[in-house]
């Protein structure tokens, strides 16, 4: 068994998407990335990553390239999850959080946990996505920014 963490940070400003977890959430801002800013799957990715010992994100997936202007994180998260089956690994579980001050996400979550178990080819109980406030403290508490944090288990495939 590996486990894997990671966390990404976005800014977010005026006139961006909301996307986290694949769901696109209605609001007045949106993450500043590279990527279309998905923190969630950055962070997804990156955990996996780190579970097979591959480095972080940024390694393969610079964002100073081109081909990832503006790229959905989905497809990001799909490649992590091929170099993990190219090690012979699935899948326990994976533990998600979110920190952000508003909009509140408890009616995204559930579609957030599909999208995550379909990349993952795990059923979604072996999901969980759980969302918080930083209670008005730091960038995140003021509302210009957003985290999330992802640990996996992944164990040899059967």
């Amino acid at each position: 068994m590996r486990i894997g963490f990671a966390s990404d940070i976005h800014r977010l400003e005026e006139g961006n998407k909301l996307i986290l977890g694949g769901v696109n959430i209605p609001f007045e801002k949106g993450e500043v990335a590279h990527s279309d800013g998905d923190v969630v799957y950055h962070a997804l990715a990156e955990s996996i990553l780190g579970a097979l010992a591959l480095g972080d994100l940024g390694t393969h997936f610079p964002d100073n390239d081109s081909q990832y202007k503006g790229i959905d994180s989905a497809i990001l998260v799909r490649r992590a999850v091929t170099m993990m089956e190219e090690k012979g690994y699935e899948v326990n579980n994976v533990d998600i959080s979110i920190t952000l001050e508003q909009p509140k996400l408890k009616p995204f979550i559930y579609e957030m946990k599909e999208n995550i178990a379909e990349l993952l080819k795990v059923d979604i109980n072996a999901v969980s996505v759980k969302a918080g406030t930083n209670e008005k403290l730091d960038a995140i508490g003021m509302g210009l920014a957003v985290k999330a944090e992802s640990i996996i288990l992944l164990k040899e495939k059967e």
